[in-house]
């Protein structure tokens, strides 16, 4: 498989006020390098302050790296356009129901997808379109488009967000802890779909969790971040069953019920 994104020597440095006008330094990402490929689902995990969240900002762009360059194809992603860049990869969020602006209706997000990136799709086709991308993600369009962000489950959303991202059809889907705000019921039907997208479709996926058990169920490789560096990393079976690292260990130890099954299902 040939590489689709490349991460060398990251490092994103915040900087906050302190007392007396000093400056506080908050090194969130130290140094990581690494790479996902073609029709991957690469994990990245780690603990809340990891540095993971942070990784998948810079890589959409939504922060500039302190240090470090990001690859996309072979070039700076800070070169790439962004209605460009983002007809290639898409995010999902783990708050869905922070994604969606609940004044209007789901249509609203969808259209503006259009709007923005697909200009060349008339309205007529729209439809057609809404209907066959949230088939795959296991929705019903008359059930979802023309509801308020409030009427809709946690799963629902999610699932509607991962359909937004299908709209613009991206090569790479970055998912921060898609799972993490909806019921234990939805997790296994997220996770498969993300699967699905993979399998059938060939699509390259970074996942982002605490939850080393998801992670097992649906990922490749797996890179385990500790205090914004990566401590561990190898194909899923080699982390899980022959961890090196006593932070890996832990996250082992820490897998809930879910996630365990999850294990044994693969």
């Amino acid at each position: 498989m040939s590489i689709l994104l490349r991460v060398e020597k990251l490092t994103k440095i915040f900087t906050a006020g302190g007392i007396f006008g000093s400056k506080m330094r908050v090194v969130a990402v130290n140094g990581i390098s690494f790479e996902c490929r073609e029709g991957e689902i690469l994990g990245i995990i780690g603990e809340s302050g990891s540095g993971k969240t942070t990784t998948m900002k810079t890589i959409l762009k939504l922060y500039k790296p302190t240090r470090g360059k990001i690859y996309f194809r072979g070039r700076d992603i800070w070169t790439i356009p962004n209605k460009e860049y983002y007809r290639h990869v898409q995010g999902v969020f783990q708050d869905p129901y922070s994604s969606i602006n609940p004044v209007y209706r789901v249509r609203h997000l969808f259209d503006n997808i259009f709007d923005n990136l697909l200009e060349d799709v008339s309205l007529d086709e729209r439809h057609e379109i809404l209907s066959e991308v949230l088939d795959r993600v296991q929705l019903k369009a008359e059930e979802v488009l023309y509801k308020y962000s409030y009427e809709l489950s946690g799963g629902q959303l999610q699932r509607v967000l991962l359909a937004a991202c299908l709209l613009v059809d991206p090569e790479l889907i970055i998912a921060d802890e898609p799972t993490s705000m909806i019921d234990a019921s939805m997790r296994v039907t997220i996770l498969n779909v993300m699967r699905s997208l993979r399998e059938e479709e060939g699509k390259s996926i970074i996942f982002i969790t605490h939850d080393i058990g998801q992670a097992f169920y649906i990922c490749d490789r797996l890179l385990v971040m500790r205090k914004g560096k990566i401590v561990e990393e190898g194909s899923a079976e080699e982390v899980v069953f022959h961890p090196q690292h006593p932070y890996t260990k832990r996250l082992i130890a820490d897998v809930p019920k879910l996630g365990k099954k999850l294990i044994l299902r693969r």
